[in-house]
């Protein structure tokens, strides 16, 4: 048995790892797009490093684009497998594809205008929305903490790991040769004590395992600070300078959390009375299917919901669809709350709100979310004098808040915790993905101490013999 990476290495984007067994039979873990990768990015989504076509069985972790972004390319170069994943990630994996398929077309068409006028040819998109419709065939949902068997030979199990509706640790047994090899990966791993989701569960002992980095380096704030630091912001903003306040925030999770939040805030009378938008098609259907899954919320959540049967509904609270309502919001002086995608203010409509509006002194953006180094969202947070969005320079007189708090992604902290169910001892090899280098090393020092001794950090298309 081997195991090759083929994304999220030494980056946290484009999570896709094979495990081949002596059979022959292929295992992929993700199969996400790359994002944020500069001129390389077409390049890396382009070039999968194994054939669509030998892949038998595709298991998901969660339904982020950069765990799932690919898998319609995958069956459209002829993946003819089975793709396992929980029924919330099934869910969002729907919308979230036909999405990236749309945000495709209208970028590639873009983008041949310009290679049109430069007399060079055409690019094609990497998949429209009949291969994502198509893609969804393959799909299988599996409960969590449920053994699944998918042959005779490969039993999968889901945990629950918190990081978004319906996200899990894959955890595979696999039988070979006589012997058996137990393999768990993270995906992506949630907060202990998340405002919405359960807590990462633990899972049974591991052989390999494969953990992501993104926050392997730091702490994160706590997660009691946000709604009070929120608060703080929307007032001093929208009353106090009688400005706008604009959050980008992934549609996925970050959205809901902040829905949530104000929701906390008006249950307890302390919701300040301006108006609320959250100006995003994408983040209104992600809504929608997260409240088709309380069997996903904590008991807090739970107990909320036997008096507030939508806690992420508020006062004031208006979702725009229309595009020509959302360019309506810029000429407005109304102060107000902007809720939009994209999270790392790199795309979507967020980017429109924060041109039109980062030169006000009486505007707010406030951070939210992790960003990838080379997005708007990451310049905007080191406080810039200046910003250049879709080619034009803008002078930064807005303030630039962050609240850290809200990622969704653990930190070392958080990670040890996930991480403590296991006897360091009796893994025979921890490979990090997902994360920065200089996350990952730091991690890798930090888990050498905790007596993990047996660490590796893959680079891209590296394979290892698993013993």
């Amino acid at each position: 048995m081997k195991i090759s990476f083929h994304g999220a290495t030494q980056t946290v984007t484009g999570s896709k790892h094979l495990i081949t067994l002596n059979n022959g039979k292929n295992i992929l873990l993700d199969c996400g797009m790359f994002q944020g990768m500069g001129k390389e990015t077409f390049e890396l989504n382009s070039n999968f490093g194994f054939n669509p076509s030998d892949i038998d069985y595709l298991i998901i972790s969660h339904a982020h684009i950069d765990h799932t972004g690919l898998i319609p390319k995958l069956v459209k170069d002829g993946f003819h497998g089975r793709i396992l994943s929980t029924k919330a990630t099934l869910d969002l994996t729907d919308v979230l594809l036909k999405d990236s398929a749309y945000i495709q077309a209208n970028d590639t068409k873009f983008i041949n205008k310009r290679r049109l006028a430069q007399n060079r040819p055409p690019v094609e998109p990497l998949y429209n929305i009949e291969d994502a419709e198509n893609a969804l065939r393959f799909f299988e949902s599996v409960p969590f903490a449920t053994p699944y068997k998918i042959d005779e030979n490969i039993e999968l199990q889901l945990f629950e790991n918190g990081h978004i509706l319906g996200a899990a640790t894959v955890y595979l047994t696999i039988k070979e040769d006589g012997k058996i090899t137990r393999i768990a990966f993270s995906g992506d791993v949630g907060r202990y004590g998340d405002p919405i989701l359960n807590s990462p569960a633990i899972f049974p002992q591991v052989d390999y395992m494969i953990v992501e980095s993104t926050y392997g380096n730091r702490l994160h704030n706590k997660i009691s600070d946000t709604s009070e630091k929120l608060r703080d912001i929307i007032v001093e903003t929208c009353i106090g300078k009688r400005g706008k306040l604009i959050i980008p925030a992934f549609s996925v999770g970050r959205t809901q959390e902040l829905l949530y939040t104000l929701n906390d805030m008006e249950l307890d009378g302390r919701l300040p009375d301006v108006k609320y938008y959250v100006d995003s098609p994408l983040s209104k259907a992600v809504t929608e299917i997260v409240k088709k899954h309380p069997e996903c919320f904590n008991l807090s959540v739970q107990k909320i919901m036997k008096f507030d049967n939508d806690p992420f509904d508020f006062k004031n609270l208006h979702f725009i669809e229309d595009k020509r309502e959302s360019q309506s919001l810029n000429g407005s002086k109304e102060p107000c709350v902007i809720i939009s995608a994209s999270g790392m203010a790199e795309a979507g409509r967020v980017k429109h709100h924060i041109a039109n509006n980062i030169s006000n002194p009486s505007t707010t953006i406030l951070m939210v979310g992790y960003c990838e180094k080379n997005s708007l969202g990451a310049r905007l947070k080191e406080n810039p004098d200046e910003v250049t969005i879709f080619g034009e320079v803008f002078p930064v007189n807005a303030e630039i808040q962050k609240i850290e708090s809200m990622s969704a992604h653990a930190d070392y902290r958080d990670l040890y915790m996930y991480l403590s169910c296991l006897e360091p001892d009796e893994v025979k090899k921890l490979f990090i993905v997902h994360g920065e280098p200089e996350s990952q090393k730091a991690f890798k020092d930090r888990l050498y101490k905790k007596g993990f001794h047996h660490i590796e950090i893959p680079e891209q298309h590296q394979s290892f013999v698993l013993s």
